[in-house]
């Protein structure tokens, strides 16, 4: 299959050319005609297999057949301000030959200049939940024009609850529309709002619920909590990683790991919801320029962001929600792209780490690294492995591996590498 076999436009197909296409991903391959055809539809496909194109394109062709007027013809809400650059920057490469006009509208920012270009009329909207509601209690923007509805990570609005936002946003919305709902999995609850808001959708998975890209490694080391930011420090400067992305839990958490990670001489920023738009917009530019060489993020902050051939991603802590582990990893291993995912899980961790292995469904390997152990009592049953023995005096093995040279890393030179499961 290509893309010439699917009915784009040839302004669409040129620009996908231009971006280096030649093939659809499935999600592509399954979508894009459905949506041509006017289909309502329901997706779900991992992070990473392109489903922003099985959207955009076929939504950028079907509002180009139809000339006239300028108004607001196609909304697509997304769960977060970096979602939606993200999806506005497909939208605008994809539709660079087509006369379409787009905006993105989101919080953070000041409402001015997005009241004008409204004002000035836009043929698609992009836009978080929050800031679209000030925009309509305004008058600044009217949805009774739209004929395309996009949910975007429909299942992560829920779970930020948007869900009484959407609905207000839903009752604006003519009921003759086509919508498409893409989310990650078919929970409960997105199986219930796609039943009361879309008509007879065409139903597509392309990887079994909770699937994890089959590109990403996925490896697991058992570690002391105290020793976590001492052994990742480590493991970045004597592997020589460039680019890693690194998930905290919390804000707090994430400020303080990149301080102490800049103590080691290693480049790093925080990424989370108390940041300023700005600081964070320049924060991913200098992580995807090569100039920060680690970029620690909360989850939320990190939904949609897309970097380009990523090589690491650390879960420094272990996720609470067991789904937001395949939410993190497939921030690498993108497109087909080889990745590597490596979780340090505490004794505490241990149960949570074991939810993540049953939710995935796949073999991942677990080692421990002399002089690292976990010493903590595990809060629930541990994980998978046989019996560890005794740690290795401390020696050679324990001793400094170059201290805190700047570039490398600071942290202790861990011993040879156990597997435990």
């Amino acid at each position: 299959m290509t893309f010439d076999s699917l009915g784009l436009k040839a302004e669409l197909l040129r620009a996908v050319s231009e971006q280096g296409y030649t093939q659809p991903t499935p999600i592509q391959g399954k979508a894009i005609p459905a949506v041509l055809a006017g289909r309502d539809l329901m997706a779900s496909a991992q992070t990473g297999t392109g489903k922003t194109a099985a959207f955009t394109l076929p939504l950028l062709h079907r509002l180009s057949e139809q000339n006239g007027p300028r108004r607001l013809r196609a909304l697509i809400l997304t769960p977060t301000r970096e979602l939606a650059a993200q999806v506005h920057e497909n939208l605008r490469a994809y539709g660079r030959h087509l006369p379409l006009k787009s905006l993105e509208v989101f919080g953070g920012v000041n409402i001015n200049p997005q009241i004008d270009r409204l004002r000035r009329g836009v043929d698609v909207l992009i836009a978080t939940p929050g800031r679209l509601i000030d925009h309509l209690e305004r008058g600044t923007a009217r949805l009774d024009g739209i004929e395309m509805l996009v949910l975007d990570e429909a299942d992560r609005m829920l779970d930020m609850g948007f869900r009484p936002a959407l609905e207000r946003i839903l009752r604006h919305v003519p009921k003759q529309r086509q919508t498409l709902l893409f989310s990650a999995t078919f929970s409960k609850e997105i199986t219930a709002l796609a039943q009361r808001y879309l008509n007879d959708p065409l139903r597509i998975e392309t990887a079994p619920p909770n699937s994890t890209v089959e590109a990403i490694a996925q490896k697991a080391i058992r570690v002391d909590q105290n020793r976590k930011r001492e052994l990742l420090s480590w493991m970045i400067g004597h592997e020589n990683w460039r680019q890693v992305l690194v998930f905290t839990r919390t804000k707090h958490g994430a400020n303080r790991l990149a301080r102490q990670l800049e103590s080691d001489g290693l480049s790093a920023a925080a990424i989370h919801g108390n940041k300023s738009q700005s600081a964070r917009t320049k924060a991913l530019a200098g992580f995807k320029q090569g100039k920060l060489r680690v970029l620690v993020a909360t989850d939320i902050a990190a939904r949609g962001l897309d970097i380009d051939q990523l090589p690491h991603v650390v879960n420094y802590e272990i996720p609470n929600v067991p789904e937001d582990y395949v939410h993190r990893i497939g921030r690498t291993g993108r497109a087909g792209r080889d990745g590597l995912a490596v979780s340090l899980v505490s004794g505490a961790e241990h149960g949570l780490f074991e939810d993540i292995r049953k939710l995935v469904r796949v073999g991942i390997p677990t080692d421990t690294l002399d002089g690292y152990e976990p010493v903590e009592q595990p809060s629930r049953k541990p994980m998978p492995g046989r019996k560890q023995t005794r740690p290795q005096r401390q020696g050679k093995s324990g001793a400094r591996a170059g201290g805190n040279r700047r570039g490398n890393g600071g942290g202790r030179q861990p011993g040879r590498a156990r597997r435990a499961a």
